[in-house]
């Protein structure tokens, strides 16, 4: 009985999501599809903006950030679930486990924070246009990436300490297709409350500041466009702010109806359901998002084409 406790603590099964078993092929072959365009559409951008000199400003310095992440983000969780789609053994181990989250939790989070450091840009942008070029440097910019970067690292790595308080002795199924800290509070045998409490204040306190920032960016916004008498410079700033605004929506909806109250009874479905949106779904829409609603980004793509011709 030792020996099995010690197994169940060493190695977890990840059940996946779920489907018929005649769903297997189309649904590995619909998420390699998926997960393939995700990549080549976000590394496209970073190479787009990397190439282009015009583009070396702080609004695609984000925007490639928010790529790179993103690619980040599908490639730590979707690599897994693309094998457990073909394999029987759907095992894995408690370190590759812990390694998942972390890398889960610090993109998740950095992106929080590049999409409201992409809303305060945008309003520098539209409510003092002359001032922007002083207040929002490239320096500025480097800055906001870099805490982006760091609080997500330092986020995932508190809850990372925290779990391994935790033990798992009755159960080693994980109800889920990767290793998400929720599912793996569920079956712990240590009592989770202080995880689940830690859980609720520092990711609902991040979540509320990141929203709270796009909120009062875009309320301004908003204001100042109502303003405008040109109707050309309304189209713009709604195009410009449009596409910001579609991301953030999609992107902060499933995360707080996963993450803002983890210990309210729900199905694990309905979780798995939010969270393929927000790791498999969102990575895929955001390049399509901003580059096709932005005039600068589909220029230097024709530019280059137009070269390679």
């Amino acid at each position: 009985m030792e020996k099995e406790n010690e197994t169940l603590m060493r190695e977890f099964v990840l059940t996946g999501l779920i489907y018929q078993p005649e769903w297997k092929i189309p649904l590995f072959l619909a998420f390699l599809v998926i997960y393939l365009v995700t990549i080549m559409g976000n590394l496209g951008l970073i190479v787009l903006i990397w190439n282009d000199p015009y583009l070396h400003i702080p609004m695609y310095l984000f925007l490639g950030s928010l790529a790179f992440v993103d690619t980040w983000l599908s490639s730590t969780v979707t690599p897994k679930m693309l094998v457990n789609f073909l394999v029987k053994n759907k095992m894995i181990s408690l370190s590759e486990c812990m390694i998942q989250f972390f890398f889960f939790g610090t993109t998740a989070t950095t992106e929080c924070f590049l999409l409201a450091s992409m809303a305060y840009d945008r309003y520098v942008a539209i409510c003092k246009p002359l001032l922007y070029p002083v207040i929002v440097t490239n320096t500025l910019c480097i800055r906001l990436l870099v805490l982006s970067f760091v609080g997500g690292f330092l986020h995932a790595l508190i809850h990372e300490v925290v779990m391994f308080r935790l033990t798992f002795c009755n159960s080693n199924i994980i109800y889920h297709f990767y290793c998400d800290i929720v599912p793996l509070l569920k079956i712990s045998c240590t009592d989770p409350s202080i995880n689940f409490l830690m859980l609720f204040i520092l990711s609902g306190s991040i979540q509320v500041f990141t929203i709270v920032t796009v909120l009062v960016s875009y309320t301004f916004v908003l204001f100042t466009i109502l303003k405008k008498k040109s109707v050309k410079g309304i189209r713009k700033a709604f195009s410009t702010c449009g596409a910001h605004l579609l991301s953030v929506s999609l992107y902060f909806g499933p995360l707080l109806f996963m993450y803002v109250h983890p210990a309210s009874p729900r199905a694990e479905d309905q979780d798995m359901m939010a969270s393929l949106f927000y790791t498999v779904m969102i990575p895929l829409l955001n390049p399509i998002i901003y580059s096709l609603r932005n005039k600068q980004v589909i220029d230097s793509l024709m530019k280059i084409l137009k070269g390679n011709i």
